[in-house]
């Protein structure tokens, strides 16, 4: 992403975000996993992930929320704020798998953007999430 901020001026309905590309490492889904607390097996234990039925560990839905979050916020700029996420789950984000990102602008009002998120892997939709963050205007920078 650009790291240049947004303003509210330049965004318009049905604007796509630039996809982005994570690789799915084991050390990304246990790292994320205990970052925020979840300390589930699942998300950092194979042989338990497999007994409980998975072939692998896999992401939790707090790690997708926070990758979510970043590629909206990193796309907006620094002046960004976040007021809103909501993600549906669905085919899990294992190891050795790559998630893409993608994202198109959904709604405006205001001082507030809404951005429809996917994020794809090779099993199919892990995530369709809706990010809300309020941007800055033009004569605010």
């Amino acid at each position: 992403m650009s790291g240049k901020q947004i303003t509210i001026e330049q965004v318009r309905l049905g604007d796509t975000l630039p996809a982005l590309e994570i690789p799915l490492t084991r050390t990304l889904i246990v790292a994320g996993a205990l970052a925020t607390r979840d300390y589930e097996d699942v998300h950092h234990d194979p042989a338990q992930a497999e007994r409980r039925g998975t072939p692998d560990t896999y992401m939790s839905i707090n790690n997708t929320n926070g990758l979510v979050g970043r590629y909206v916020t990193d796309w907006a700029g620094p002046a960004a704020r976040m007021v809103r996420l909501s993600t549906r789950l669905g085919v899990p984000n294992f190891p050795g798998d790559t998630m893409r990102l993608t994202g198109e602008v959904v709604g405006l009002e205001q001082d507030t953007v809404r951005v429809a998120v996917r994020g794809m892997n090779s099993k199919g939709a892990h995530a369709i999430s809706e990010v809300t963050v309020r941007l800055p205007r033009g004569t605010e920078q």
